[in-house]
C-alpha cells in the first residue's frame, strides 16, 4: 500500500472525478521550447479544459508538444514507436498513441490528459481503483493505461464492438475478454494485468 499511496501522490493525477473527462484544471507554470526553423506554425488546442496555442516545427509530435512545450509529463514516451501505449491520450474523448501524430494535425480538438483525470485530493475513479489494486508496480505505463481504461468504458458503453465482440446488435458485456482486448495495446513491463483488469472491472460494478 506504500506504492499505491506513493502513486497517488504522483503528479500524473490530476483533475477531475467523475468518470466523464474535460473539465477545466489549472495547467502547470511551464516555459515553450520556442520552435526551431522559419517553418514554424501555430497550433491552438483545448488541453484539459484549457485553450493552449503553441508555435511549433510542424514535425513536433503531440506527445513532445504535451511533454516539452506544455510540461504535462505524466504522459509517457516509452517505445515513440506506437507499440506501447504509454503515451496514450485521449483525443475529443477518443484514445491515441500521442507519440504517433503530429500536433498541427489537431487545431482545434479537446485533448485529456492524465493530469485531467483527477489530482491526489480528487483522484477519478478509475484511478481509485488503479490504487485499491494495485494496478500498477513502477507505475511507468499507468498514465497511459487509466487513460486506455477510461477509453474502453465509453467505449463499451457506446456499443462499439471489438475484435472478441461476439454478438454486433447485442449490448456488449464488460467481460474480462473485452477487457483484455481492449486493453491489449497497453503493456506493462511489470506484468501487473491481472490488477489492471480488476481495477477496470470494478468501475463496472464489479461484474465481468
Amino acid at each position: 500500500m506504500l506504492m499505491a499511496a506513493n502513486l497517488a501522490a504522483n503528479p500524473a493525477f490530476h483533475g477531475q472525478r467523475d468518470l466523464t473527462v474535460g473539465a477545466a484544471i489549472a495547467l502547470p507554470e511551464a516555459t515553450p521550447a520556442p520552435a526551431q526553423g522559419e517553418n514554424a506554425q501555430t497550433v491552438s488546442f483545448e488541453v484539459n479544459g484549457q485553450r493552449r496555442a503553441l508555435k511549433l516545427d510542424p514535425r513536433t509530435t503531440l506527445l513532445d508538444a504535451l511533454r516539452e512545450h506544455l510540461g504535462l509529463t505524466g504522459t509517457k514516451k516509452g517505445c515513440d514507436l506506437g507499440q506501447c501505449g504509454a503515451c496514450t491520450v485521449l483525443l475529443d474523448g477518443r484514445r491515441i498513441n500521442s507519440c504517433l501524430t503530429l500536433a498541427v494535425m489537431h487545431e482545434g480538438c479537446a485533448i485529456t490528459t492524465i493530469e485531467g483525470l483527477g489530482s491526489p485530493e480528487h483522484m477519478h475513479p478509475m484511478q481509485e481503483a488503479f490504487v485499491r489494486h494495485d494496478g500498477f508496480q513502477c507505475g511507468y505505463c499507468t498514465p497511459g493505461q487509466i487513460c486506455s481504461a477510461v477509453a474502453v468504458r465509453e467505449e463499451i458503453s457506446r456499443g462499439i464492438p471489438s475484435h472478441v465482440t461476439a454478438d454486433l446488435k447485442a449490448p456488449i458485456a464488460p467481460s474480462k475478454d473485452e477487457i483484455r482486448e481492449r486493453m491489449s495495446g497497453n503493456i506493462c513491463r511489470c506484468g501487473a494485468y491481472s490488477n489492471i483488469e480488476d481495477a477496470i472491472v470494478e468501475t463496472f460494478g464489479g461484474q465481468a
